[in-house]
């Protein structure tokens, strides 16, 4: 009889000590260095997720990415890290309507195209299946991408024959609509190419020259109103893993999502750009704004690259012409937002 109770004692205690609810634990991971803003971002928003959901989500950063920059989708999906993201344009095939925010003529800031973006995503675009297989959390850009050689740039002719590093997508449409031979490399390559004369220049937003270490490669900067095009990114985790969380956790995860994404990721890429320039003028890159007349010749000749994407988007079955226009007019409408 003692003993029974000692024993009934025993698994009492033992059930006392279990947690009221499991806990859950995600891994992440990044792709570019761990200096730079989108991976401190990423880990800050894990962090965001911690609390909110009591500590029942936890996440472990991976050391490594556990695939090239372009697999990073595959590698969500396939469930060999269960939260991730990852430009577009490095997926094109994939990815059509995520271009549409890269398009030359957008927001003049990242936090203005991301929430620009986010809203036109998820009213016309997600149910077009991009991103099926995957639990899409957000989606945003980068700031506006500009031009950056080893090589003096005055005007269209000196673009000519340059060879010149994109992420893909409507960064490389543009750069050889304007005379460039480019050419498709992950981000975190661009040093090694510049350095050993492969590139003769890269298309980036500001922030990227200083985070991938490109002020001491590069002699100019050639800066465009609101950029020569963007990049679109999708914020994802492992559907499998996100079908097994608990509703109310899910409900914490989503609050931190959509908007709340683009909008603070937004701002995070818009404070490094600003880094970024201060770092190319520490450095000594000539930054140089584009005059008219190379304006008018980026706008000339990105509007077959316009009219491809709205063709390929309408492929999709979404009304993409209606879509662009909303976008534009969407922008409009937050940078009023965002300046109050």
């Amino acid at each position: 009889m003692e003993m029974r109770y000692v024993a009934f004692a025993g698994l009492a205690a033992g059930a006392l000590a279990l947690p009221a609810q499991a806990q859950t634990t995600l891994t992440y991971s990044s792709w570019v260095p761990p200096t730079h803003h989108l991976t401190i971002w990423q880990a800050n928003w894990t962090k965001e997720v911690e609390k909110a959901t009591g500590g029942r989500v936890k996440f472990n950063s991976l050391p490594k990415a556990p695939a090239a920059a372009p697999g990073t989708f595959d590698a969500v999906r396939d469930g060999l890290v269960d939260l991730s993201y990852v430009t577009a344009s490095y997926t094109p095939s994939r990815h059509i309507l995520p271009l549409m925010a890269e398009l030359p003529g957008a927001g003049e800031t990242a936090e203005i195209n991301s929430i620009a973006y986010s809203r036109i995503h998820w009213k016309h675009f997600h149910k077009a299946g991009e991103y099926k297989g995957v639990k899409l959390l957000a989606v945003f850009t980068h700031g506006p991408g500009q031009m950056f050689t080893k090589k003096p740039v005055n005007g269209i002719a000196d673009i000519q024959g340059l060879k010149i590093r994109t992420g893909g997508g409507v960064a490389e449409a543009v750069a050889n609509a304007l005379g460039a031979s480019a050419f498709v490399k992950p981000a975190p390559e661009s040093y090694e190419l510049l350095k050993s004369g492969i590139a003769d220049g890269v298309f980036f937003p500001l922030e990227s020259i200083v985070s991938f270490k490109l002020d001491t490669v590069l002699e100019q900067a050639t800066l465009f109103p609101g950029g020569m095009y963007s990049s679109a990114f999708g914020f994802f985790m492992n559907e499998e893993k996100w079908n097994k969380l608990p509703k109310q956790d899910q409900a914490a995860i989503e609050k931190l999502s959509y908007e709340y994404v683009a909008r603070t990721n937004g701002q995070s890429w818009d404070r490094a750009d600003q880094k970024g320039l201060e770092g190319l003028k520490k450095a000594g890159v000539k930054i140089v704004n584009a005059d008219p007349k190379l304006l008018a010749e980026v706008h000339k000749r990105s509007e077959p690259i316009i009219d491809d994407w709205i063709k390929k988007a309408s492929a999709k079955g979404v009304n993409a012409k209606a879509a662009l226009a909303e976008f534009r007019a969407e922008l409009k409408k937050v940078a009023s937002e965002v300046k109050k």
